[in-house]
């Protein structure tokens, strides 16, 4: 009885071994991409780009507008994106808590769970290690410092961002997320035209610096020059707003997206919802259609 209890416990053991060595199998990449013993490893033959990696790695960072708003904020979205060979979908929170009077404000965000199906072809084309293409992954966390420069002077708005993104999203092997940091800064103006009981208009703009790292040894950091132009139309607790944003990086490997990003939002007293359309114009590939349900907090100071 002994014997035939090791014999199975030998047979599992066998079995087990051979399928966690299947599944540990990276023949069929070695042989695409022509790989061989002595060769740079995989993670140097990926391009670490906007344009060769999901739709949450390397995103334009959200355009501010000029001036910062009073009320702490708790954010959930789901985001769906279209993508013909990536569909993906997430879950993301977003953080946003003013203090010293309005003066300076933090921002904490990032994506909770991402769930991808890419297409062999985008596999292929981003030299991603997942043979099926279908998965999930955790996302990078960004935190960020607004400092409130001016307002409500003859100047317009001017509003000082400092952001950074951690390298805390996984599933490199996929060509989801980075697995290094990042960090941009940027100044954003605005002026608001009329009042919102009659409907106000407020331009707004912003330009600054985006740099990220990558794999490249010669050259460790892609810098890029961010930017932003775009409109708020407010009218009661209705928001409309149309933007046009992008960065352009200098490597020229899909480095340059620009997206054009519309903004429906509701407030209530202590509560907020709202809908995204995201459409990209150049490197980034995809239709975006994000909802979410926000939690206002009046803050005392």
């Amino acid at each position: 009885m002994k014997s035939r209890l090791i014999i199975v416990l030998l047979l599992f053991s066998v079995i087990r071994g051979m399928a966690q060595q299947s599944g540990n199998d990276m023949s069929w990449w070695n042989e695409l991409h022509g790989w061989e013993e002595g060769d740079p490893g995989w993670r140097n033959w990926m391009k670490i780009s906007p344009g060769y990696f999901g739709p949450n790695a390397l995103p334009v960072p959200h355009v501010q507008k000029g001036e910062l708003f009073k009320e702490t904020e708790f954010e959930l979205t789901f985001s769906n994106h279209f993508h013909p060979g990536d569909p993906t979908q997430d879950l993301s929170g977003y953080v946003y808590i003013p203090f010293a009077s309005n003066k300076i404000a933090v921002e904490m965000y990032g994506v909770a769970f991402e769930r991808f199906a890419f297409s062999e072809e985008i596999r292929n084309e981003r030299f991603s290690r997942i043979k099926d293409g279908k998965g999930s992954a955790i996302g990078d966390f960004y935190f960020s410092t607004l400092i409130q420069v001016l307002k409500d002077r003859k100047f317009p708005n001017t509003l000082f961002r400092f952001g950074t993104k951690t390298a805390s999203g996984n599933q490199l092997e996929g060509a989801r997320y980075i697995d290094s940091p990042a960090y941009f800064l940027d100044l954003s103006f605005s002026k608001t035209i009329g009042n919102s009981e009659t409907g106000a208009v407020k331009p707004f703009g912003m330009i600054g610096f985006y740099t990220w790292q990558t794999n490249d040894e010669l050259n460790l950091q892609n810098d890029a020059l961010l930017y932003g132009l775009g409109a708020d139309y407010i009218k009661n607790t209705w928001l409309f707003s149309a933007s046009c944003s992008g960065y352009s990086g200098y490597k020229n490997e899909r480095d340059k997206p620009m997206q054009l990003h519309f903004d429906l939002r509701k407030d209530f007293a202590k509560k907020a919802y709202r809908v995204q359309y995201q459409h990209g114009l150049r490197h980034w590939e995809y239709k975006t259609l994000r909802f979410s349900y926000i939690l206002k907090i009046n803050r005392k100071e």
